[in-house]
């Protein structure tokens, strides 16, 4: 083995640490050199070079020196010229050459005053010292520069021009007799051009400027013209001293009437030298101005891309926000500008648009409508670049909204790039506030430091999945998220509309249909806050509970009170209960028309509310005024007392609700304190031990015992844990295949199981990680075991294992693989008896090479689902709303083309909302994630909105928040009667807070074909002969085509018309009008007929049982809509939905006893977690 020690040699002493402590005692005695080293080599030359060209600070003196030279120079020429005598003739007289002194004669032309001047001797020592130092400058400049080329250096143009001025004066030095030699000095001016150019250049480098191109050749192009102005100037005054001795303005009135092309004709060249000169300046100027021209024009239209720059003054002195896309839409771009100036207190504000795409048509279109051009600067660059960041200003900013491009086939890719914008902005400018749309969830946590964000996928399946159980969720998050733009108008009972939007405003005044008018009033709803202290609304329920601060303020100021805020608390707390009071410190969120700084309030005479409270409900101009109006519209509203209507509506539980029919039960007060002895537990605290210890029966069909606690494993990072229903045992991964069976289960489609609940089924494109926020509000603790419905995820590819590990825990929740466009996969996952049939937008659809073609392949198959299962509940997500007006389309319908004209009229004035009156979007059925865009556009100013709407779609859970659910309103319900008693009932006994009403009513007979039925029986007494032939003639011409398809059903149509044909009405052209559309409404079901055994064979062949399918039972005859906030005397009707902030009811659950669900949560989440998907 080898001396490691004898090998390696010891460090010399001054690489010990005992020497680097007592300092190198053999320093004196070391053979070391000393080396320096240079940036440069050290030699004159290079020194001389560092100092005349490199250094930019000492080249800019330089080159400001020199051009300080050329210009006096100039100057002395001019000098020189206004002391000239062209008669005196002195330097033919010092070198005895003859000289003629006599005027110009035509055709002869005398040379002396050309070739000699008058140049006293102390302007030719001044000018002989300016052409020796010119000289030496540019001859140590030439030798600097010198890279081996001598002729490079002395043919270049400004090298000549240096000559041809300075060498003549050094030669009168030693030749006196040629003082009066004539010099054209006035070259100069090119140099000091040139010398220009360079020093500007030298200055950029110097000071660091940006985006000088621009600058550079405007200053090119004014020096060029001035060169060209001024040498023509003095060449035309020097030649013609031989013709008509022109002064010096006099040559230049001649030289700007000429290149103005005006061309007087009073002063003109005499002799043909000054006749060349200016032929040759008119070439040159002819050659060399369109040339900087071009250059000009196209750093210029490069500029109007780019968009050129945010002034620093600007951005100090006044306040703008920086919007950074990938790529810029029309829509994209008036959704944000007419949500972002909605409010008042920013008007003043400037848009900058931060874009790397260059502007189009459209948009350039939008921004030069005055509106919009005083107040958005686009510019083109990356916010990636420091460079672009500081032309928008971004430090000065006072937001930064970063959107994704959600049309990008690799929505994981554009993810990536809104990352790296926020990295790069937060970098640039640490203080700036961040507000981020991303689209993943799974890249959500990269973006944690910005100041709000918006996860679209987390928004998009948390609202479809409440849209399940709470109708219209979607619409009803829509219209609380949009700015509300109500104008102040008195009130008058349905004549003058307050509190909608404005553009709504006035249509609905025009509408005839009442439910658009309750409607549209009542999405004038926003979502506002205020200090408690400060507040007229709520300053009184100081000290008193917060159900009984809701309900009184309700009962007042028609506001409807859903959230506090502690002083010391960042958390909102959604309705947190009656045994929550209430301090002078909260901050209150409350639902009402405007907020309450914009609102005057009147107290009316306690006579006129007697009076007014005795009237009844049978007509518009009776209504009762509320106690409170508001000029700003912060008025309750007062609904007409439109009857109890039946509609088919979602079934949903309701707190049994007691009273006598004679007369009208009695409600229990809201007390200001709560007392828990009156307090009811809500019901799935009340069932809890019954749900946990009783097994029920599909529990006890599928042998699985469910459980309450948090989920084990969650698909991606940043999920907010939520307290669910879950299995005790994780279901293995082939018994989640819904139509496979395994060695657990022999089930191979969704009618086998047996399940008690009706379906809902998901059809997507892929399993994603959002998909997981679509589960876990529909298996949330707070819903009752007997009413959770079994999920089937029909994806068009298989889930991976991480997301099947995370939905494995939950019961009743399946999967299978398959596509919407195939009808025995639509029959295998158990549409015939589905409650929900939610249809999200596929990915790989969302670009198209036109843009609102992307919905097309989804527009077109939710129709065929419309069609072939008409009593199923669709919800379908698009990507433009725009396209909406396509879901359940019927071309013919009169009703659905009078809502068309109503939004093109409103989509004519401006309005973004103007798809709010079509019946599918009032009725929750359709959705767009574009329609949240303006949720982080709103934040800029109530930084509170995505708190509570997170809140309500469930997507946080906060400990003692609130949730949202919903009741429906059954006939042993009537009894309650209006809106205020029911929130009297509701806050008196569970706690839950009422925040708007989900109606469904029947629609009028004369308002579509679609919904005509003319019974027979009618008119069996009633007949005009003289028509009775034509009625048959049109009815045989009409129905003759398709009788040889289905005989037998065409035979009875066919005696249904005739015995309409004989029994002709008492108003003939009414009755033709009603036949005919009974006669398409005949045609129309016999198409259904057709359909529905198209299904019932498949379904036979497919093995399935036919039974349950209902092809007549639809929703074409009923619309739906929302009541948001709706005022005290809104009567109630049959069926009506009812959404409700619930308590949370954890927070009244004692916490020394831990409850099972807990331990299980904790020892199941060790041996669960895996590796987490990012």
């Amino acid at each position: 083995m080898v001396d490691l020690d004898s090998e390696v040699p010891p460090l010399p002493p001054r690489y010990r640490f005992r020497d680097l402590l007592l300092g190198d005692q053999g320093w004196q005695s070391d053979d070391r050199v000393q080396v320096e080293f240079y940036m440069n080599e050290n030699t004159f030359k290079e020194r001389l070079k560092l100092f005349f060209i490199k250094n930019q600070r000492s080249s800019l003196r330089i080159r400001l020196f020199n051009f300080s030279l050329k210009l006096l120079s100039c100057f002395l020429y001019i000098i020189r010229v206004l002391l000239d005598d062209p008669k005196q003739g002195l330097g033919c007289k010092e070198l005895n050459w003859s000289c003629s002194n006599q005027n110009y004669t035509p055709g002869t032309i005398d040379w002396s005053p050309i070739i000699w001047v008058n140049r006293s001797l102390p302007l030719w020592g001044l000018q002989v010292s300016v052409a020796v130092i010119s000289l030496f400058e540019t001859l140590l400049l030439s030798y600097l520069s010198y890279k081996g080329n001598i002729w490079e250096q002395i043919l270049r143009i400004p090298f000549l021009l240096e000559i041809i001025n300075a060498v003549p004066f050094i030669i009168t030095i030693f030749w006196p007799g040629l003082r009066n030699l004539f010099i054209p000095v006035f070259l100069n001016c090119w140099l000091a051009k040139h010398a220009l150019e360079n020093m500007i250049n030298d200055l950029h480098r110097a000071i660091q400027r940006t985006q000088s191109a621009m600058f550079n050749q405007v200053l090119i192009l004014i020096s060029t013209l001035l060169c060209l102005i001024f040498t023509c100037i003095c060449g035309i005054q020097h030649l013609e001293r031989a013709g008509n001795r022109l002064t010096l303005f006099d040559s230049l009135y001649f030289c700007i009437v000429t290149f103005s092309t005006v061309g007087f004709g009073d002063v003109t060249p005499r002799i043909w030298p000054s006749k060349l000169l200016v032929v040759i300046m008119i070439c040159v100027a002819l050659v060399v101005l369109p040339i900087q021209f071009e250059q000009l024009a196209y750093l210029w239209m490069e500029r109007q891309k780019s968009g050129g720059n945010y002034s620093r003054h600007r951005a100090q002195t006044e306040k703008h926000v920086v919007l950074c896309v990938s790529s810029l839409k029309i829509d994209l771009l008036m959704d944000f500008l007419n949500e972002f100036y909605a409010h008042p207190r920013l008007q003043d504000y400037y848009v900058v648009i931060l874009c790397p795409t260059e502007m189009d048509a459209q948009v350039r279109r939008v921004l030069q409508i005055p509106m919009w051009s005083q107040r958005v600067i686009y510019l083109q660059g990356s916010a990636l670049k420091d460079q672009d960041l500081l032309r928008a200003k971004m430090d000065d900013a006072e937001a930064c909204f970063i959107l994704s491009s959600r049309c990008e086939v690799d929505r994981t890719a554009a993810d990536h790039q809104t990352i790296l914008r926020a990295w790069a902005v937060k970098d640039f400018a640490p203080n700036c506030p961040l507000y981020v749309q991303i689209l993943k969830p799974e890249n959500k946590f990269h973006i944690k430091f910005a100041d709000h964000v918006v996860c679209e996928e987390e928004f998009k399946y948390a609202m479809l999945a409440l849209n399940c159980i709470c109708p219209a969720t979607s619409t009803l998050i829509t219209l609380l998220v949009h700015t509300s733009r109500g104008q102040a108008a008195p009130w008058e009972a349905f004549r003058q509309l307050t509190g909608t939007k404005q553009t709504l405003n006035r249509e609905s005044q025009q509408s005839p249909e009442q439910w658009q008018k309750m409607y549209g009033r009542c999405s004038g709803n926003e979502v506002y806050h205020i200090n408690l202290e400060e507040s007229t609304f709520f300053a009184e329920y100081e000290g008193k509970s917060f159900t009984y601060a809701s309900f009184h303020a309700h009962k007042k100021f028609g506001v409807c009170l859903i959230g506090v805020r502690k002083e010391d608390n960042k958390n909102i707390l959604l309705n947190p209960g009656p045994r929550y009071i209430m301090s002078s410190t909260d901050i209150c969120f409350y639902i009402n028309i405007t907020k309450e700084e914009n609102s005057a309030f009147k107290k009316q005479e306690n006579n006129r509310k007697k009076h007014e409270s005795k009237l009844s409900y049978h007509g518009a101009s009776r209504l009762p005024v509320h106690s409170i109006i508001a000029s700003m519209g912060t008025v309750a509203i007062d609904l007409q007392d439109t009857g109890c209507r039946t509609s088919s509506g979602p079934t949903l539980a309701l707190p049994s609700e007691g009273g006598k029919e004679g007369r009208r039960p009695s409600i229990a007060p809201v007390l200001e304190v709560a007392d828990a002895s009156s307090l009811q537990t809500c019901d799935l605290l009340s069932d809890q031990s019954e749900d946990e210890t009783t097994p029920s029966d599909d529990e006890a069909s599928t042998g699985f015992e469910y459980a309450k606690g948090y989920p084990p494993y969650s698909p991606y990072i940043g999920s907010s844990p939520t307290f669910c229903h879950l299995l005790h045992e994780k279901v293995p991964f082939c018994c989640l295949r819904l139509d496979k069976g395994c060695q657990h289960n022999y089930y191979e489609d969704a009618k086998a199981y047996g399940f008690k609940n009706k379906l809902i089924i998901v059809a997507a494109e892929t399993a994603g990680n959002g998909l997981y926020n679509f589960i876990v509000p529909l298996r949330a603790y707070y819903r009752p075991k007997k009413e959770l419905n079994p999920i089937v995820l029909l994806l068009d590819n298989p889930p991976d294992m991480h997301f099947l590990d995370a939905i494995c825990w939950f019961p009743m929740v399946y999967y299978m693989v398959g596509s919407i466009d195939n009808l025995d996969d639509l029959l295998r996952c158990g549409v015939t008896f589905a409650a929900n049939m939610v249809v999200v937008d596929k990915e790989s659809t969302m670009s198209a090479e036109e843009d609102y073609m992307a919905d097309a392949k989804t527009i077109v198959n939710v129709q065929t689902l419309f069609r072939l299962f008409s009593s199923l509940s669709i919800i379908t997500e698009l990507t433009h709303p725009a396209n909406m007006r396509f879901m359940q389309f019927r071309a013919k319908d009169c009703y659905s083309l009078a809502l068309s004209k109503l939004e093109k009229k409103e989509r004519e004035k401006g309005s973004n909302l103007a798809f709010m009156f079509r019946l599918p979007f009032a009725a929750g059925r359709v959705f767009s994630i574009s329609m949240l865009d303006t949720l982080l556009y709103q934040s800029f100013v109530k930084d509170y909105m995505i708190s509570i709407t997170r809140l309500l779609l469930g997507l946080d859970t906060t400990p003692g928040s609130g949730f949202l659910c919903s009741m429906k309103i059954t006939e042993e319900d009537l009894w309650i009667r209006t809106y205020a008693r029911l929130y009297q009932k509701l806050c008196s006994s569970t706690g839950d807070i009422p925040i708007g009403v989900y109606r469904t009513e029947s629609q009028k007979l004369t308002t579509s074909e679609s919904q005509i039925s003319i019974s027979v029986e009618e008119w069996e007494d009633t007949r005009d002969t003289k028509e009775q032939m034509s009625y048959r003639s049109n009815h045989r011409n009409s129905t003759s085509s398709d009788q040889s398809d289905h005989p037998l059903l065409r035979r009875k149509s066919m005696q249904w018309a005739r015995r309409l044909s004989r029994r002709a009405p008492r108003h003939s052209g009414k009755t033709a009008e009603k036949i005919n559309q009974q006669r398409m409404n005949l045609y129309r079901r016999s198409e259904r007929q057709e359909l529905a055994e198209l299904v019932k064979n498949r379904m036979k062949h497919l093995g399935l049982s036919p039974a349950g399918y209902d092809e007549m039972n639809d929703h074409q005859n009923t619309l739906s809509y929302i009541l948001i906030n709706p005022s005290p005397d809104t009567r109630l009707e049959l069926n009506d939905i009812v959404y409700l902030i619930r308590p949370d009811p954890l927070a009244y659950v004692p916490n020394t006893a831990p409850s099972r669900k807990d331990s299980f949560c904790n020892t199941m989440g060790q041996d669960t977690r895996e590796e987490t998907q990012l």
